[in-house]
């Protein structure tokens, strides 16, 4: 007889239990978890006990939550992508000499992502968090990491991910979208103003080249409540401008 969860299948189900787990607000029972999936409570706890053991999950006294494993990972990925000490330390400096929050975004194989954040992780309501970022189109770091791609490139990325409107202010179009991206190679910095979120604001700039063979290329960027931009736009550009400018490429050497 076959287990409850085997092969590829049993794959999928212990994926879309990270996932659940991961996207919950809290622990998850695994009842709860059953009827999420839409299988059975002896499905759910034959995958539970591999991801518990191995520390992917652990049990609390209400439910499961993401276990020590999952940071393991995270900071592998990060270093996969060319986060390095010295750039990561560089975040909550940008951040308490701006006042505006600051992340580092990646762009490799297709995709973009958001590998740090001075975001604090209660803070659910801000809209640039570290995770896969599908909104390239609406937000300032899309629009440097896009630019600096070819325009085959740049229009691949662009059919899968699509253009979807998140407000009135959103680049739906395609050509202009290629008239933002010369705008952005001409200024060399981006700017999105309320076009992935109404009241947020983002400013982002392409890091030094020099990442290898691997693809990569990094933006650095600031994001602040859209009525504080414009007060403080000249000061903020600068000082984004200026440190992405001289800052060694990330995995340079420093000494």
């Amino acid at each position: 007889m076959p287990s409850p969860a085997s092969g590829p299948r049993s794959v999928d189900r212990a994926l879309e239990i990270l996932d659940a787990v991961a996207d919950a607000p809290g622990p998850l029972g695994a009842k709860v978890l059953a009827r999420r999936l839409g299988c059975s409570l002896s499905t759910v706890y034959h995958l539970l006990g591999p991801l518990t053991a191995r520390g992917h999950l652990v049990r609390t006294c209400d439910g499961y939550a993401p276990g020590p494993r999952v940071a393991v990972l995270h900071r592998s990925f990060q270093r996969h992508l060319g986060l390095g000490p010295q750039l990561a330390e560089l975040l909550p400096r940008l951040r308490r000499a701006t006042g505006a929050e600051a992340y580092v975004t990646a762009y490799r194989d297709g995709r973009i992502v958001v590998l740090d954040s001075t975001v604090p992780v209660t803070d659910s309501e801000h809209p640039f968090v570290p995770g896969p970022e599908t909104r390239a189109h609406a937000t300032a770091h899309g629009k440097v990491l896009l630019a600096a791609l070819p325009r085959a490139a740049r229009r691949r990325y662009l059919a899968e991910y699509g253009m979807a409107r998140f407000t009135d202010r959103t680049i739906t179009g395609a050509e202009r979208f290629e008239a933002e991206v010369e705008r952005v190679r001409g200024r060399g910095y981006a700017v999105s103003v309320g076009e992935a979120d109404p009241a947020y604001t983002c400013l982002a700039a392409t890091l030094p080249a020099g990442q290898g063979a691997d693809g990569v290329v990094h933006a650095l960027s600031l994001s602040l409540p859209t009525a504080d931009f414009r007060r403080r736009h000249g000061e903020l550009r600068a000082a984004l401008v200026r440190t992405a400018a001289h800052l060694p490429p990330p995995g340079a050497p420093t000494g």
